[in-house]
């Protein structure tokens, strides 16, 4: 796989360095939360999403690569995963995101396991 999944694709990345925080996160089946924390950076680029009392509490962190558009309109971000995906990914753990590589490793091998990346990518 060529596609960098931790890069915005061209389609919703025309929003950089828009503070994202607060936008409601839609995936593929509906509504899963809001963007409690975002980065834009190149190369490593995600959205943290709090998706509240849906799965108690959890936050998980998608790569900027599942998102499909972003509407500054209507706040929303619009992510190519289903409530289930995103139900079982790994849970984001400030402490272990900040400190470790292995963590982008994990996620990575997840969401490759049956996650669309394609599209062109800035």
């Amino acid at each position: 796989m060529t596609e960098n999944m931790w890069v915005y694709r061209e389609t919703s990345g025309r929003l950089r360095g828009v503070d994202l925080t607060g936008y409601k996160v839609e995936a593929t089946d509906g509504s899963i939360g809001k963007v409690d924390k975002h980065s834009d950076e190149a190369g490593s680029a995600y959205i943290v999403v709090d998706t509240g009392p849906w799965i108690f509490g959890k936050e998980v962190l998608l790569p900027a690569g599942t998102v499909s558009r972003i509407d500054p309109d209507d706040e929303k971000i619009y992510v190519d995963l289903a409530k289930e995906q995103i139900k079982n990914a790994p849970e984001f753990h400030r402490e272990k995101h900040l400190e470790s590589s292995d963590y982008h490793t994990e996620l990575g091998t997840y969401y490759r396991s049956g996650v669309p990346f394609g599209g062109p990518h800035i």
